[in-house]
């Protein structure tokens, strides 16, 4: 039972959670496509820090350590919970201890557009080095439901 316990405590403490603005190979509806041509553009870059992803390994570790301390104590039922709550105690220090983060630069282009009802906009979205846009390119903006635009080259 313990061991069902502390391998529990151990998974959860490990399952990432991650937030995509973007998925690949997904139908998004569409709200509104409008059409135009580039203005101008510019290459910009960005720079993010990103937790590393080994975190979840050193938390993982700091789980199994803190439940074998916790599994020292207590006798009964009372060595269970002293080994969940070493498991538990254990892995928040190891998250919390000397998070490792590491430089990402991040490529992305500013498009200066005009559409076809004289209207401009700056969009500012990633550098596909498919798709490299220049000055007079025939656009297409289209807004999709979840709140984001894309910017395509007319075909």
């Amino acid at each position: 039972m313990k061991a069902i316990y502390l391998s529990l405590i151990c998974w959860l403490l490990i399952i990432p959670v991650s937030h995509a603005d973007y998925e690949r190979n997904k139908a998004v509806p569409v709200e509104k496509v409008l059409f135009g041509k580039v203005l101008s553009v510019r290459n910009i870059t960005e720079q993010e820090l990103i937790q590393d992803k080994n975190q979840g390994w050193k938390t993982f570790g700091g789980a199994l350590i803190g439940g074998a301390i916790g599994n020292q104590f207590g006798s009964g039922s009372g060595r269970g919970v002293a080994t969940i709550l070493g498991a538990i105690i254990g892995g928040s220090i190891a998250h919390d201890r000397n998070p490792e983060y590491r430089e990402k630069i991040l490529h992305l282009v500013e498009l200066m557009i005009q559409v076809d009802n004289g209207d401009e906009y700056m969009v500012i979205q990633d550098l596909d080095s498919r798709m490299l846009f220049q000055a007079k390119d025939a656009i297409r903006m289209v807004y999709l439901a979840n709140g984001t635009v894309r910017i395509d080259k007319q075909m």
